[in-house]
C-alpha cells in the first residue's frame, strides 16, 4: 500500500472547531439576509432576491450546487472503480451549458416568471403547469433524501460521527439559513460554502500527492493499473461508462438540470439582467471543469494510495462513496484541523444542494400552487413562504432514511432525477422547439416519458447490468497483511451495479434463471436514463399534438425559441454588419478613386483641348 498503514485516527478538538465554525457561518448569513431586508421583504425578494443578483455570486452558487455531497465523495471513487474516462464529462458539461444558455435561459428570462412551471401554463395549461410543480416537487424531495443521508452515512461509518446526528444537525441548519434569509441566504452561503470545498478537497489531494512523493507515482501508478482508461469508444449503450455513454448521455442529463431544473433555473434568471445570467453559466462552467479534473486526480491517488490493499474489498468499509472519508482519517489526522476541514466540505456540499432544493420548492408552492388559487396579502405570503421553507426543510430529513434503500450515492442521484426530471425535460424542449405542440400532445408525451423511465428505473433494480458492461477495474487485498473473518471476506467479484451500498446485491450468473435478453433491455448506462424519459416525452408529443391538430395551433412567438434569443445569432449579426460595413467603406473607396481617377482625366482633356 505504498507505505501508508492501514491505522484510522480520530478527530481532535480542532477538527470539531474548524466543523463548527463553517455551520456558524452559514447560519450567520441567514442571519444577516433577515436582518438587513426587515420592514422591507416582500415575497419577491425572499424568494427570487428581487432579480438583483449578478453573475459572479450566482455562478459561485450554480457550481456550488453542482459540487455536492455526492461529487465530492463519489467522483473520486468512480474513477477508482471505473477509471478516469471519467474525466470526459468534462465535454458534457461544456456542450449543456452551450445548450441551455442557447435555447432554454432566453425564453424563460424574457417571460419574467418566478417559476418555470409558469411557462407551462402559457404554453399548455394550468393543469400541466400544475402537474409538472407536483412532479418536481416529488423529485426534489428523493434527491435531497440522498445529499443528506449519503454523506451522513459515510462519515458516520469511517469518523465516527453520529448518523442521525448528522443528518439532523445538517437538514436543521440548512433549514434555519434558508427560513431566515431566502434565496439571498442561500446564493451566497453557497460562496462561503465553496471556498470550504475547494480548501478541504486542495487539502486531502495535496497531501496525497505528498505521500506517495509526486504526481508522476501517481500518474504511473495509475497506468499500470489500468486507470487511464480514455481510448473506450464503443457505442454499446448498454456499457457503463464510455466516450460517448459520458458526452451523450451526461450532455442531455447535464441539459436536464441546468436547463429544466427550478432549483438551478431559479437563480440564474434571478440574475439583473441576461448578459448577467449567461455569464454565470460560463464562469461555474469552468470552475466545474476544473473541479472535475481535481476529483479524477483525486481517484487516481486514491488507487495509487490503495493499489495492493483496496479497504472495500478488505471490509474496512462498506462502499467505495466511503474512501475519500477512509483516507481522510489515516492520512490527515496528524495534522489537526485539516481533516475538520475536509467534513466541513463534505457538509458544505450538501448545504449548498439541499437549501437551493428547499427555496426552490418553497418558491414553486407559492407561486404555482397559492398565489393562482387565492389572494393573500403580501405580509402573509411573506410568512407563508417562510413557513414552507422550514417545511420542506423537515420533511427532507425525514426523507432521507428513506436513502438507504437507493444504492450508491451519485448513480441513485442520477436515477432518481432523470426518472422524473427527463420527461419533463421533454416537455419543455416540446413548447420552446414546436410552435404547433398542443395541451393534449404535451400531457401525452409528459405521462408517457414518466411511464417508460419509470419502467427502465425499475427494471434495472429487476435485472442489474451484467458485469462485462459495467467493467470495474481489477482490485486487490494481497498487500493488506490482514486476516479477513468470513463475515468481511471482499474478496469476491465487485458488484456493478451501483457504486456504494448495493455490495450485497449478488452478480448474476449463467447458471441464474434469468432472462438475459431482457436483463440487458432493462440495463443500459445509468446515464441515459433521463434522456430515454425525455426523448420519449417529447415524441410522443410532437406526434400527438400533429395527430391532434396542431397545426392550428397559434401561439404567442415569445413562448418559443427566436432567432433573437441566440447569441450565436447575435454574434453573427454583428461580425455581419463589420463586413458589409467593411465592404462598403470599400466601395465607396473604389468609388471616390474612380471619381478621382476621371477628374483627373477630365483635367488633362481640358488642358490639351485648351493648348
Amino acid at each position: 500500500m505504498s507505505g501508508v498503514p492501514l491505522v484510522v485516527g480520530t478527530l481532535k478538538v480542532e477538527d470539531y472547531v474548524v466543523f463548527a465554525l463553517m455551520l456558524v457561518v452559514s447560519t450567520a448569513i441567514g442571519v444577516y439576509y433577515a436582518w438587513t431586508s426587515r420592514g422591507r421583504e416582500s415575497a419577491e425578494e425572499f424568494l427570487t432576491g428581487g432579480r438583483s443578483l449578478t453573475a459572479l455570486p450566482v455562478s459561485m452558487s450554480l457550481m456550488a450546487s453542482f459540487m455536492s455531497s455526492i461529487t465530492v465523495l463519489s467522483n473520486p471513487a468512480e474513477v477508482y472503480v471505473f477509471g478516469a474516462i471519467f474525466v470526459f464529462f468534462s465535454v458534457s458539461y461544456v456542450a449543456s451549458m452551450l445548450l441551455v444558455s442557447e435555447v432554454y435561459l432566453p425564453v424563460f428570462y424574457r417571460q419574467g416568471i418566478a417559476t418555470i412551471y409558469e411557462y407551462l401554463e402559457l404554453r399548455f395549461n394550468r393543469a400541466t403547469r400544475l402537474l409538472g410543480t407536483v412532479l418536481f416537487i416529488i423529485q426534489t424531495i428523493l434527491f435531497t433524501g440522498i445529499v443528506i443521508y449519503g454523506p451522513a452515512l459515510a462519515l458516520s461509518q469511517v469518523a465516527n460521527i453520529d448518523l442521525w446526528g448528522g443528518i439532523v444537525t445538517t437538514g436543521v441548519i440548512c433549514t434555519l439559513y434558508c427560513t431566515l434569509g431566502g434565496l439571498k441566504a442561500v446564493v451566497w452561503t453557497d460562496v462561503f460554502q465553496m471556498g470550504i470545498m475547494i480548501a478541504g478537497y486542495v487539502s486531502i489531494l495535496i497531501m496525497s500527492i505528498i505521500v506517495q512523493g509526486g504526481i508522476s507515482t501517481i500518474i504511473s501508478d495509475s497506468q499500470q493499473g489500468g486507470r487511464l482508461n480514455f481510448l473506450d469508444f464503443d457505442m454499446n449503450p448498454l456499457r457503463r461508462h464510455t466516450f460517448w455513454t459520458i458526452t451523450v448521455g451526461g450532455t442531455l442529463g447535464w441539459v436536464i438540470i441546468n436547463g429544466t431544473n427550478q432549483a438551478q433555473v431559479q437563480r440564474y434568471i434571478s440574475c439583473k439582467t441576461i448578459v448577467h445570467a449567461r455569464v454565470s453559466l460560463y464562469i461555474s462552467v469552468l470552475g466545474l471543469c476544473a473541479f472535475l479534473v481535481i476529483s479524477v486526480f483525486m481517484g487516481m491517488s486514491l488507487y495509487s494510495i490503495f493499489k495492493d490493499c483496496d479497504p472495500w474489498k478488505a471490509g474496512l468499509v462498506s462502499a467505495p462513496d466511503q474512501l475519500m472519508p477512509y483516507l481522510v482519517m489515516i492520512i490527515l489526522t496528524g495534522t489537526p484541523g485539516l481533516p475538520g476541514l475536509f467534513f466541513a466540505a463534505v457538509c458544505s456540499g450538501c448545504l449548498s444542494t439541499v437549501s437551493s432544493s428547499i427555496n426552490a420548492m418553497a418558491t414553486v408552492t407559492v407561486e404555482d400552487m397559492i398565489k393562482p388559487h387565492t389572494n393573500i396579502s403580501e405580509k402573509h405570503l411573506i410568512w407563508l413562504s417562510k413557513g414552507l421553507s422550514f417545511a420542506y426543510g423537515m420533511l427532507c430529513i425525514s426523507m432521507a432514511g428513506l436513502s438507504s434503500v437507493l444504492g450508491g450515492m451519485m448513480q441513485a442521484g442520477v436515477i432518481v432525477g432523470g426518472a422524473i426530471g427527463g420527461p419533463l425535460f421533454g416537455l419543455f424542449s416540446l413548447g420552446i422547439l414546436c410552435p404547433f405542440a398542443n395541451t393534449i400532445g404535451g400531457l401525452s408525451g409528459l405521462i408517457s416519458g414518466l411511464v417508460a423511465s419509470l419502467c427502465l428505473s425499475i427494471g434495472s433494480v429487476v435485472y442489474p447490468p451484467l458485469p462485462e458492461m459495467t467493467r470495474p477495474l481489477p482490485l486487490t487485498t494481497d498487500g493488506c497483511n490482514l486476516t479477513l473473518t468470513e463475515s468481511s471476506n471482499w474478496t469476491s467479484t465487485i458488484s456493478p451495479t451501483v457504486l456504494g451500498l448495493t455490495t450485497t446485491t449478488p452478480v448474476m450468473s449463467t447458471g441464474d434463471n434469468i432472462d438475459l435478453p431482457a436483463a440487458n433491455w432493462h440495463s443500459p448506462s445509468y446515464l441515459y436514463y433521463g434522456p430515454v424519459g425525455s426523448l420519449t416525452a417529447f415524441t410522443v408529443g410532437l406526434i400527438v399534438s400533429l395527430i391532434a391538430g396542431g397545426w392550428k395551433t397559434r401561439i404567442k412567438p415569445e413562448l418559443t425559441l427566436m432567432k433573437e434569443d441566440m447569441l450565436s445569432y447575435h454574434i453573427f449579426v454583428f461580425v455581419r454588419d463589420r463586413l458589409m460595413r467593411r465592404t462598403r467603406e470599400v466601395d465607396i473607396a473604389v468609388i471616390e478613386g474612380n471619381r478621382c481617377t476621371e477628374n483627373k482625366a477630365f483635367g488633362l482633356q481640358e488642358k490639351s483641348t485648351m493648348m
